[in-house]
């Protein structure tokens, strides 16, 4: 964690003390006034040292990152704004326990690296879309890309000449797959095959209806189907009436969709695929950056699964369909008793995560340990510092960055307020990405709030899942005394917005002990840990906890007069909450491990279990207890415990009228050994002595 840090006043204009931010840092302080002009000689001071140097300004990085390349330094720099977060303001004299606490992660070491997925492109771009809008563009971008046309509307369009493309038209569009890897399929819904015709201009003379113009397809309206096109066509064979095989696909790296409307209507589209509508400034955009992805790219796998405790099915019996449902890229699937996320269309929002009740799925980008020992650090060093009733502010790194920036701007320049001294920003790579766990480990270490920001670039599902999840951690808090609202979502679009949403958040009560605990890779370990800190300084202490429907915390009841202790629902419970007793018929249930996902109670045959969301914080919790028990049933012919009464019972009076069982139902009062005896055993046995008499 050792680091140099400079720190700027940025020409005077926001208050630095650099005494007390050295203190909360055990670091001695220099504040500069003018570090990337008058000053400049201080920084290329810095990075004579191997330790990461830590640069608190944002406005002149690339000033600096050039100076750096210029002097070959090896030391890593990380750039933290402390001016619009804090240092710009109308609480800018109250703000130097956060300007230390963002401080303080800037120095924090990089998270391990997580693997990468990767794409090969070699620019093969599709275009399709009405002849108007693609065969323009099809000209501008054929000398930086590969490409192939799709037009799925001609009228009034002149085809070029020249065959500089593969071109093709059709309706029907089908589209699947992402960058590097797209299918695409069409119908073939005209008789004349653009990729075949030589635009030799012989079916247009020869047609007496016009029927064919210089987009080369037979308008079917004036058609009389005389067919002197396809013999003026000839050998070339372009056209045919009768074309039986009018289904087409073709693979591509690009699509250039041009419609008015998309054909992938997803919140987040797969990489590679473009859609601009109708906006011109928005396709000369995107044709740029078409342009460019030609080669070999790679991203994050921005998750980790973990198949044997996921609660999506078992024996193909649905319970969790959250991750799915909430996807807004459909990167996640069923995939038997499991899912399956394609990591080439997930795009790292997180939000299949937060919503995940096990575990089983987690956000790897960083991990959640690594963003726990984050926000340990600045929690820490904000109280060090002196600060009190300290807030996160939950963004992402795209349009809530640039939302706090520019309510920064503003309030430098006097017009908003700016953010209050106690909100500390947390860009996240998706504010879906964080959850529960690390909500309320934050509590635990001390925030009074967690504000979760949205600006509307979001899914509308990630919302919905947010103050789901928000609703449930809110009434953990609640139940357990902690007074005022701590977990809050804050919707803005624009900077005054924002303002207003800040100053109506007040402070909830945090814990009188900040928590010690790391969080842990797995998300139920980390709630264990959050749950016995803040049961243990709760002002209201409670063991038993009432949640909101959908919470993955519970209990469940068993009718015992239905129940027949078969034990389908063990077999079925993916996260070993319910389970047998090897030496008696007992049905056990240990309530911590149970995330409600409601296998247990879509299995049983008899419809004896139901289930009750709670979160019950007694020792009991992680002990097993017992649900139902019977009598055990003894073999008949051998005495060996195979079954229970009630069980036998059940059974014997459904098959006593079967045809296979009604003649031997003492072979279902025998275990299976002795049944399989039974069977082989004639019905009739003649002794040697009857034979004799």
């Amino acid at each position: 964690m050792n680091a140099r840090i400079k720190v700027c006043s940025c020409n005077r204009t926001m208050p630095l003390d650099g005494a007390a931010l050295g203190d909360a840092l055990d670091t001695p302080l220099a504040p500069a006034s003018q570090l990337c002009r008058r000053e400049v000689g201080q920084y290329l001071e810095a990075l004579d040292g191997s330790e990461r140097l830590v640069v608190a300004c944002t406005q002149e990085q690339p000033l600096f990152s050039e100076l750096a390349e210029q002097k070959n330094t090896v030391a890593p720099i990380r750039f933290v704004n402390i001016r619009e977060t804090g240092g710009w303001g109308a609480e800018a004299q109250q703000a130097t326990p956060k300007m230390a606490a963002l401080l303080a992660a800037a120095r924090l070491p990089d998270p391990e690296p997580v693997p990468e997925v990767e794409y090969h492109s070699e620019g093969r771009a599709l275009l399709l879309g009405p002849a108007a809008r693609v065969l323009p563009w099809a000209k501008r971008l054929q000398g930086q890309l590969d490409v192939s046309v799709l037009l799925t509307d001609t009228q009034g369009a002149q085809l070029p000449a020249h065959h500089d493309w593969p071109t093709h038209s059709g309706s029907g569009v089908r589209i699947s797959g992402y960058l590097g890897a797209f299918s695409v399929s069409w119908q073939q819904s005209n008789p004349i095959d653009l990729d075949l015709c030589t635009r030799c201009n012989a079916c247009v003379k020869a047609c007496p209806e016009n029927a064919i113009g210089l987009d080369y397809q037979v308008r079917l309206s004036a058609c009389t189907s005389h067919q002197d096109c396809v013999a003026a066509c000839g050998a070339i064979g372009a056209i045919d009436f009768a074309r039986r095989d009018t289904e087409r696909e073709a693979e591509f790296d690009l699509i250039f969709d041009l419609g008015e409307q998309p054909l992938i209507t997803l919140h987040q589209p797969p990489q590679g695929y473009f859609a601009p509508g109708t906006s011109e400034a928005k396709a000369a955009d995107m044709a740029q950056a078409m342009a460019g992805m030609v080669g070999t790219f790679g991203k994050p796998k921005f998750f980790q699964y973990k198949e044997s405790i996921c609660a999506h099915s078992r024996n193909q019996k649905t319970g969790c369909n959250a991750c799915i449902d909430v996807c807004s890229a459909q990167a996640v699937s069923h995939h038997g008793d499991h899912i399956k996320v394609n990591p080439n269309l997930c795009v790292g929002c997180g939000a299949c995560t937060t919503v995940c009740p096990s575990g089983a799925l987690t956000y790897a980008y960083p991990r959640a340990s690594d963003q726990g020992a984050r926000i340990r650090t600045m929690l820490s060093t904000y109280a060090k510092a002196g600060g009190k009733r300290p807030a996160l502010l939950l963004h992402s790194e795209q349009g809530g960055a640039a939302l706090v920036q520019e309510l920064g701007r503003q309030a430098g320049a006097g017009l908003l307020r700016g953010l209050p001294a106690r909100i500390i920003p947390l860009a996240l790579h998706h504010v879906a990405s964080a959850g529960i766990d690390i909500w309320l480990a934050a509590v635990a270490y001390g925030a009074s709030n967690v504000m979760v920001l949205s600006t509307g670039e979001e899914a509308p599902q990630y919302i919905d899942a947010l103050r789901a999840q928000i609703g449930i951690a809110q009434a953990i808090l609640t139940e357990l005394g902690y007074a005022g609202e701590h977990i809050a979502l804050l919707q803005a679009a624009d900077a005054a917005t924002l303002d207003s949403a800040l100053r109506r958040c007040e402070a909830g009560q945090a814990p009188q002990e900040a928590a010690a605990f790391n969080i842990a890779p797995a998300k139920r370990t980390t709630l264990d840990f959050v749950f016995d800190h803040l049961l243990k300084h709760a002002p209201q202490p409670k063991q038993e906890l009432a949640l909101p429907a959908g919470a993955p915390f519970g209990t469940l009841a068993v009718n015992k007069d239905a129940c027949t202790l078969c034990m389908a629902c063990v077999g079925a419970c993916p996260e070993s909450a319910l389970a047998d007793n090897p030496s008696l018929p007992q049905l056990r249930f240990t309530e911590t491990n149970c995330v409600q996902c409601g296998l247990c109670e879509k299995t049983c045959p008899e419809n004896a279990i139901s289930l009750t969301p709670r979160l019950l914080l007694a020792p009991e919790a992680k002990q097993p207890r017992v649900m139902n028990e019977a009598q055990p049933y003894h073999c008949i012919r051998c005495e060996k415990p195979f079954g229970t009464l009630q069980m036998v019972e059940n059974m014997v009076a459904k098959l006593s009228s079967h045809g296979a069982f009604a003649a031997n139902l003492d072979r279902l009062r025998m275990c299976g050994d002795c049944r399989v005896v039974d069977m082989m055993q004639p019905a009739k046995e003649v002794s040697i002595f009857e034979v004799k008499r």
